[in-house]
């Protein structure tokens, strides 16, 4: 059995995690159609960027479609949040090795909460923009509240803390994306339609924000411490809330039936297992021409989802010393930020990227030749 207190700050951690992603995912299905608005007000920042998207699109040869625009525009604000969280989050872990995980949690939490701030009452792109700038620096909560589950002295304890970390990330991408269609649906037509969900994500960092101060207690010991148009727009949310809702749904069944049963020593084996079925859910949702390809693609994306990261932040949870926890699990974090996306297209994108998956096999059967020895 646990300890008391060892519940309370699993239980703390997965909660305050929770109102991150779900303030976090409700922007997911209003991007596009954001992009869309900004793209009729004439905004000299948005044409300027504007200019290198077109400029990369003939360069790589991408026709000249509207929905090629917004798939090279929607990469190019996900890659700068992105690369900003990569960079920002193993500073963001090393602070919390000299000063704590609550101050550093309630930090960032703050700087999410004006980036929504920011979000609900910008009428401009640049606006926008700097929302999304500042909340990329400031999206270290994953790394600092994955280094407080690795804080805790109990292995046992620390495998269900990640478990946890797990469930709250599928049931976020599960209520965020639809709580975001929703209440952008819900909107007068005197207001901007994002509005309602930018709105939302002030609350929930709020509530987050209040919740870490009251309610978790300093995980870092002192002694470790360093030296201190509408109807086209409903039907895409709708469709995009949708497949968040399968793939938070499917996480949640099998992190929640089996993930959370997965013997430390059996870790790095289903991890294998898990990365590899990566490359036909890549394949099925690239080259899928029908619902049933796509979801069955989809589908083994979760699996994975559901296994990889809880198990690899299990087993990262064991190196380094307490004081070098946050440093290490916000690199663990950042790596997982550095995603470019592919921007000619998504056939190429889940393609190209299947054959990768082969290197963190073989790199986890390095890994786990080491241990044997």
């Amino acid at each position: 059995m646990l300890k008391a207190h060892l519940k309370k700050v699993i239980r703390v951690v997965f909660l305050a995690l929770l109102l991150d992603l779900l303030g976090f995912t409700l922007i997911l299905p209003l991007l596009p159609s954001i992009l869309d608005h900004y793209s009729q007000t004439g905004d000299a920042v948005y044409q300027s960027l504007q200019s290198i998207v077109d400029w990369f699109r003939v360069a790589v040869g991408v026709p000249m479609e509207n929905k090629y625009n917004s798939v090279l525009f929607g990469g190019l604000i996900g890659s700068l949040y992105s690369m900003l969280q990569f960079l920002s989050s193993p500073i963001t872990g090393a602070l919390s090795d000299d000063y704590g995980r609550k101050p550093l949690l309630l930090l960032t939490t703050v700087g999410l909460m004006v980036s929504y701030l920011l979000w609900a009452f910008s009428r401009s792109f640049t606006v926008f923009l700097l929302s999304r700038v500042l909340g990329g620096i400031c999206k270290g909560n994953v790394s600092l509240c994955t280094a407080v589950v690795a804080d805790l002295p109990c292995p046992k304890a620390r495998n269900k803390g990640m478990a946890m970390i797990g469930v709250a990330f599928s049931l976020g991408f599960t209520l965020g994306p639809l709580m975001g269609a929703y209440f952008a649906l819900r909107v007068k037509d005197t207001e901007v339609f994002y509005q309602g969900p930018a709105g939302l994500a002030v609350l929930f960092s709020l509530a987050d924000l209040i919740f870490i101060f009251f309610m978790l207690p300093e995980t870092l010991q002192k002694f470790h411490c360093g030296l201190k148009n509408r109807q086209s727009t409903i039907r895409t949310h709708m469709q995009q809330g949708k497949m968040f809702f399968f793939i938070g749904i499917s996480m949640a069944v099998i992190q929640g039936g089996y993930a959370r049963r997965i013997k430390p020593e059996n870790q790095i084996h289903t991890v294998s297992l898990a990365i590899l079925s990566l490359i036909p859910a890549f394949l099925l949702i690239g080259m899928g021409r029908n619902l049933i390809m796509l979801y069955t693609g989809l589908f083994l994306y979760s699996f994975a989802a559901a296994i990889v990261v809880p198990c690899l932040s299990s087993q990262v949870s064991g190196h380094g010393t307490s004081s070098q926890k946050g440093t290490v699990m916000g690199i663990l974090r950042s790596l997982g930020a550095l995603a470019l996306y592919w921007l000619a297209g998504a056939d190429l994108c889940f393609i190209f990227s299947s054959v990768f998956f082969v290197i963190p096999i073989i790199l986890l059967s390095c890994l786990k030749r080491l241990k044997e020895e």
